[in-house]
Order: structure tokens, then C-alpha cells, then sequence
């Protein structure tokens, strides 16, 4: 029989789906499920790569280490990647098919329907339960007939529906009664209750409009999630820089150049949750005061983002920027000397100088490299330092002078022996391919330490999962989350360990203290 699945739609784009997703992954894993996420389709240029080099959302990846289980491909089989220009690049079933302009893409999406029911199946055949996630809202009126992300998957799978509002944006009771009101009968039929999120103070002061809730839903308000800071999980996109973070004075400072089409800026998260460094999204030259370091990140239009930086004046404020210069895949493209995109790769095409700080070029061409990769370091600050993260880029870089950042060992589960990167200038400036690099710890407090940094003894931060879960289990009603016919298929209280690929997952007794 195939499992079951929970399916969370929210109101509205960033009203925290895919951090409740990644808390009930992993409250349901604590209970003895194996459980999976589910997302059929995501738009976002914060990608991962799985091991066998396919290419997901992000936050598909970080539900999935809630889960303790290893990411596939089949837990979001169809990604869209903006380029700009109103294209995307689509991702399906991890590999890269077409590059289509918006209009295409949606006479597309009924063809793309098999794709979501297929991979959707088989995680129902493996898993205990399924927890997806929808897109957006699911009642925009005019995207509705063609959607197969939201409403559709959730009847196709039956799946027990909770609907999210976010209670910091404002119009909590217009966007649950509203979104509750637009859907079919037979859509509202499966939402099994409401939550709440993003709430700030004592949710006592909110019992009233639970009341309220649940008068006119005439559904059970299942939860009133509370305002998590500061979680250190991966964000799912964008919007989360909009919402912005209040600067510190004091510390070591970091710029980020806000690049257009800006890619997997999650790789800096690390650096931001280190206590003593101020991490900074900058879109102006003026802006890089106090910087001990600029960090260009990855984009998935490096063409364009270069005519930003020229056009923002950043090109004459970098080259006579006195700190740390630092570029992450796009952003290493941009350090160096030239940019080619013959085939129109990325966009339109074209050939631009880059910044001509680095001795590198970089011609793009159509075949895409998503692999993992390990190896070891070979900058100044952590020379043989052991290293670890993946590749997304379909530009291929010359280096003609300086050394390597690193030496990949293994690369897409293959033995390598191969250089990645360069460094200059006694490794003031540096660049490579490989995304996730700061989530290695002695390189990435080397590199601070370089800068002026001094480690702190403070205790280590809390596991994210644990503490997110905790969270979420505290708030809300878990039990008719979860259903009847969930609670009775999970194993009993003691169970063995069990290995999930790299990963062992542990259930644990004390996790049921709050079921």
C-alpha cells in the first residue's frame, strides 16, 4: 500500500512551508518513520546536488537531512532556475532540459505532470510517509488550471492538507479565510487544520483569534508556530535577504555583493553564524566600508552580473579595494580575466572582459557539471585541510597563473587528481568552483583568522533539526498532524539502528517524550 502524505500549502511564497516541512520530517523520523520530502516542483536559484550529480532545491535537501536520509532527485523532480530575460532553465529529474522563456514553460507543465506522479509514486513505495510541499499559494485564479505543484498533487496523493499563513506579514485571518474560501470543495475537503506561523511574543495574547480561526474555517487551528531565530538552516531562496538582518558594528566584516540571478548564497551561512563576523548583502560601492573581505557569489547569469558590476561602479571600487577579494563559482568567473558564452548558455550569450583580477577565463558551453566532490586545501591559511562540497556550473575556467585553491581527490565518487581554483597575492585574492567550502571548518576559520578574526570559546550551537523540531513540536498539535493512520504505522518504541546509504538513523526513546 502506498504511504501516506501530508501536504503543506502555504498562502503565499515565504510563509515558512519549508522549514515546517524539514520540523515534521524529522518530529515523524524521531518517531521511528521513515519519512521523505516531497517538493514536485521549485522555482529557486539555491540549488544542491545529490550523489549521483543530480541537481535539487535546496531547502529539498535540508528537509531531507531532517529526514537523516541522503537527497534525490526524486524528492524534487522538477527545479526552475531563473535566468533572466524571463527564462529558466529547467531542471528535470535532476539533469538540465530545456531553457525556456515563461509562456513555454507553462504549455509545458501538463507534459511535466507524469514527471511529478512517477517520482511522487516512488517515494510512496519506499517510505513511510511522504511530507510535500506546496508552491506559492495554491488559489492563484489564473495559474490554477496548469498547476501541478499544489492543490493537484494533493488530490492525485489524497494526502492530509494543513494550510500556513504567516501571522508576521499581517492579514493572518485574510490569508487562511481567503485561501480556504478559493479552493474547490473537494480541495478543501482534505485540509485537516490550520497553522499559524511566524509568531512574535506570548501566542496566549493571539487565543482569541484561534477562536476566531476556527469559527469561521470551521477548522481546528493546530498550532501557533513561534518566530525561530536564527536556526542556521539553509533559506530557500531570495526573500530572506529581503527581510534583511540589522548589521552589528563591531567585528569582522564581510561583503556580499547582492549579484543579479544570485546563486546558492546559502554557501555563506557558515561565515554569518560564526560569533564576531558581521555578514553584509551589499548592492552599492559605498557600502564596502569597514570590509575586511568582498565575497562575489555565485549567479546563474555571469554575464549579466558583470554589466551590474560595471554599471554599479563596483569594477574601479574592487580593484582598489585593499582587503580580501574573494569569488564562488559565478563570482570566480567574474575575478578573472575574460567571460564567453558562444552558445548563449546562460541567456543570450556574449564575450565581456571580467574584472581582470584573477589569471583565469572561462568559456561557457552547454554541458552542465552538478557532481560532489572531496579533496583538501591548498591556500595559505589551511594548507591540507580536508575539504568537501559540489560543483553547479556550466562554464569551464583556464587558469594561467597563481595556484590552486584546492585538490579534488574525488569527484563525482570517481578518483581525481585535479587542481580547482587560483590564489594570488598570497591568497588576498582567491577563487573557485566549489559551493559549500565555508561549511569546512578549519578552512573557513583559517581564512577568518587570516583576516583579523579570533575564534570565540563560546559552546557549540545546537543541532538546527533538534532545536526546529523541539520548536514546532511545542506549538502544535502533532498527533492530528500527524492522523490516526500515520500514528499506527509507526514502529514500536524500541527499534534498532538502521543505515540510510552514509547515513545511520537512530531512533531514539527520548525523542517520544512530547508524542
Amino acid at each position: 500500500m502506498p504511504a501516506p502524505v501530508i501536504m503543506v500549502l502555504g498562502t503565499a511564497s515565504s510563509v515558512g512551508k519549508s522549514v515546517l516541512v524539514a520540523a515534521l520530517c524529522r518530529i515523524a523520523q524521531r518517531r521511528g518513520l521513515r519519512v521523505a520530502p516531497f517538493k514536485a516542483q521549485n522555482m529557486s536559484n539555491n540549488a544542491a546536488v545529490t550523489a549521483d550529480g543530480g541537481e535539487i532545491g535546496r531547502s529539498t535537501a535540508v528537509q531531507a537531512a531532517a529526514a537523516r536520509i541522503l537527497p534525490t532527485v526524486t524528492m524534487n523532480p522538477i527545479l526552475i532556475k531563473p535566468e533572466g530575460q524571463c527564462r529558466s532553465q529547467i531542471i528535470v529529474e535532476g539533469r538540465p532540459w530545456q531553457s525556456l522563456a515563461a509562456i513555454d514553460y507553462w504549455q509545458q507543465k501538463e507534459q511535466l505532470w507524469e514527471v511529478v506522479t512517477r517520482n511522487l509514486d516512488a517515494l510512496r513505495n519506499d517510505y513511510d510517509l511522504v511530507v510535500a510541499e506546496g508552491a506559492g499559494s495554491p488559489v492563484e485564479l489564473n495559474l490554477k488550471p496548469r498547476d501541478i505543484v499544489n492543490a493537484r498533487v494533493a488530490i492525485y496523493a489524497q494526502a492530509r492538507t494543513l494550510l500556513v499563513g504567516d501571522i508576521d506579514a499581517g492579514g493572518i485571518f485574510a490569508q487562511l479565510l481567503g485561501t480556504l474560501m478559493l479552493l474547490e470543495p473537494a480541495e478543501r475537503a482534505l485540509v485537516v487544520g490550520l497553522l499559524v506561523n511566524r509568531f512574535r511574543g506570548d501566542p496566549a495574547l493571539f487565543a482569541d483569534g484561534v477562536r476566531m480561526l476556527e469559527a469561521r474555517a470551521g477548522l481546528p487551528v493546530l498550532g501557533v508556530v513561534p518566530w525561530l531565530h536564527d536556526l542556521g538552516l539553509a533559506e530557500e531562496d531570495g526573500v530572506a535577504l529581503e527581510r534583511g538582518v540589522t548589521p552589528r558594528n563591531d567585528g569582522l566584516t564581510l561583503a556580499v555583493l547582492r549579484l543579479p540571478a544570485l546563486a546558492n548564497f546559502d554557501d555563506f551561512d557558515p561565515l554569518a553564524r560564526e560569533p564576531g563576523v558581521n555578514l553584509r548583502y551589499i548592492e552599492r560601492p559605498e557600502q564596502l566600508d569597514g570590509a575586511a573581505a568582498v565575497i562575489l557569489p555565485g549567479t546563474k547569469h555571469t554575464l549579466a552580473a558583470r554589466a551590474w558590476l560595471r554599471e554599479r561602479g563596483f569594477d574601479a571600487a574592487l580593484r582598489t579595494f585593499s582587503g580580501a577579494l574573494v569569488g564562488i563559482c559565478g563570482g570566480y568567473q567574474l575575478l578573472g580575466e575574460r567571460i564567453s558564452d558562444p552558445e548563449g548558455s546562460e541567456g543570450v550569450g556574449g564575450d565581456a572582459p571580467g574584472l581582470g583580477l584573477l589569471p583565469v577565463s572561462t568559456i561557457f558551453s552547454a554541458n552542465k557539471r552538478t557532481v560532489q566532490v572531496h579533496g583538501s586545501a591548498c591556500t595559505p591559511w589551511a594548507t591540507g585541510a580536508p575539504l568537501e562540497g559540489y560543483e553547479i556550473h556550466m562554464g569551464r575556467t583556464q587558469v594561467t597563473g597563481g595556484a590552486p585553491v584546492a585538490i579534488v581527490t574525488t569527484r563525482d565518487a570517481q578518483a581525481s587528481h585535479t587542481a580547482d581554483g587560483c590564489h594570488i597575492a598570497e591568497g588576498r585574492i582567491w577563487g573557485c568552483y566549489l559551493h559549500g567550502i565555508f561549511a569546512n571548518s578549519a578552512f573557513r576559520q583559517g581564512w577568518l583568522a587570516s583576516l583579523g578574526w579570533q575564534p570565540s570559546a563560546a559552546p557549540p550551537a545546537p543541532d538546527p533539526y533538534e532545536r526546529l523540531a523541539d520548536a514546532v513540536e511545542a506549538a502544535v498539535d502533532v498527533e492530528r498532524v500527524l492522523g490516526k493512520q500515520i500514528l499506527l504505522i509507526a514502529p514500536s518504541l524500541c527499534h534498532p539502528e538502521r543505515s540510510e546509504g552514509s547515513l545511520v538513523v537512530t531512533k531514539r526513546d527520548a525523542s517520544l517524550r512530547s508524542a
